[in-house]
């Protein structure tokens, strides 16, 4: 036993020094510039804002709280996406216990008569075991990869959800918009209802001919046509987040728009270093890693495999029967050196080397589109912002001139189709402040999946 231990040791010492420096840990590319990125909004390391709040902060209106909460328990995307993350954890717990020896036992016994003579009867109870020794790091690599796989399914998880809070808000406002839009529809059809039975009251004292009069009943029935048509995308809006929140079609309820709270948004600027909490970019970047780890392994392919073995039991010797038997046992080291495969190992190789520079190219493309998204929902959000300023101030300057009109009516100095005329023009300014109300609410949930779902 002492000559095979002595063999053993002189193997692991040659062939460990032979394969020193093949394992590597991974470590980010250096060379992927992230200079620029966000485009001309301005960079500052320590600036403070809703990248950094989770996301019952950003979404305030109560209903929606409970509808996103909702919907990450019973969505089937959310569920799905828990199944690959507990998938992938399987698969680290397989990779760390191929360090492991493996034991197997295999029971053996005969019976065995010649003519008249007895039964001889003979059995072995070995215990065998197997172990693989990782002196070149393929098991560590492969190990490694099995946690970027585990990490990046995590990454893949994160960012289902930060899409599916994201898609239950958008719908969410996109419902509480098109009700705006459907109950101001319905007071401007009264409108063009009662300027067309007022222009055709006129046309009989000869103010107002006939081609006018008309054309003020097209506009009525084109504004009940449009209503018609905001009604049905309700309809439409409320089936399709009833299937995101994992639910038969039903009617939702929602609050005003305008109840709506932004986020505080720091003026100071945007921190480059947020990217990273992006999913996608930790995906693309943990893609690099597992690429990493692919190449050593493909590198350690080239050395050979060291196993050591043995036998360890009872037994009895043939045509012997012993109770109890024998014990016995053998030790084994074997080495199993690649020949003739070299071109397959090589191009194995070459295509690890290869698909990992395409996964830096990706991580750089992925870091590219996350700083024009920045830009996009950043620059969109401050110019709705600032664009509702003037809506609303639109909006109060019509609600005088209806007031005015009507005082210059009761005076004598206009008449009923102007004040109508006014009542209309502040209905259409109302519903440009309910779209501008929505492009900045919508702005702002881009703006919170560009900066990676905040604090989740």
């Amino acid at each position: 036993m002492k000559t095979t231990i002595n063999i053993i040791s002189v193997i692991l010492i040659s062939v460990s020094m032979s394969g020193c420096g093949l394992f590597k840990n991974y470590s980010s590319p250096d060379d992927v510039n992230c200079e620029g990125i966000y485009g001309d909004i301005s960079l500052y390391a320590d600036s403070v804002n809703m990248a950094f709040l989770p996301w019952q902060e950003i979404f305030t209106d109560e209903t929606l709280k409970g509808l996103i909460s909702y919907g990450l328990e019973n969505n089937t995307d959310i569920r799905i996406a828990r199944l690959r993350t507990e998938q992938a954890d399987a698969s680290l717990k397989a990779a760390k216990l191929a360090f492991l020896p493996s034991l197997g036992v295999s029971p053996l016994g005969s019976g065995m008569q010649f003519g008249n003579n007895s039964v001889n009867y003979t059995y072995n109870l070995p215990v065998s075991a197997s172990w693989q020794i990782d002196i070149f790091g393929r098991l560590r690599n492969a190990k490694q990869r099995a946690k970027v796989v585990v990490e990046n399914s995590h990454e893949y998880q994160k960012g289902v959800k930060v899409e599916l809070i994201a898609t239950i808000a958008s719908q969410y406002y996109t419902l509480a918009m098109l009700r705006e839009q459907y109950s101001l529809t319905l007071q401007s059809a009264e409108i063009r209802k009662e300027t067309h039975r007022t222009m055709q009251l006129l046309m009989e004292s000869g103010q107002y001919t006939d081609a006018a009069v008309s054309q003020a009943e097209a506009d009525y029935n084109g504004v009940l046509a449009s209503a018609l048509i905001i009604r049905q995308q309700i309809k439409e809006t409320e089936n399709s987040l009833s299937l995101v929140l994992g639910n038969p079609v039903e009617t939702i309820e929602t609050n005003s728009l305008y109840d709506w709270k932004a986020p505080a948004v720091t003026e100071a600027g945007i921190p480059v270093q947020l990217l990273s909490m992006r999913p996608d970019v930790r995906q693309a970047e943990l893609a690099i890693a597992a690429a990493f780890y692919m190449v050593n392994e493909a590198r350690a392919d080239f050395y050979p495999d060291l196993t050591l073995g043995g036998n360890a039991g009872w037994t009895n010797l043939a045509f012997v029967v012993t109770n109890p038997g024998k014990f016995m046992w053998d030790a084994m080291a074997s080495l199993t050196q690649p020949v003739f495969q070299n071109g397959r190992l090589r191009a194995k190789y070459k295509i690890a080397q290869s698909q990992q520079e395409e996964a830096k190219l990706n991580f750089r493309q992925t870091l590219l589109d996350a700083g024009a998204e920045v830009n996009t929902a950043y620059t969109q959000m401050q110019t709705f912002t600032e664009r509702s300023v003037y809506c609303r101030n639109q909006v109060t300057s019509l609600e005088r001139t209806v007031k005015s009109t009507k005082l210059l009516m009761e005076g004598g100095s206009s008449d009923y189709l102007q004040v109508l005329i006014a009542q209309e023009n502040l209905l259409m300014a109302q519903l440009s402040l309910i779209s501008n109300q929505y492009s900045e609410i919508n702005s702002c949930i881009s703006l919170y999946q560009a900066l990676g779902g905040g604090v989740n």
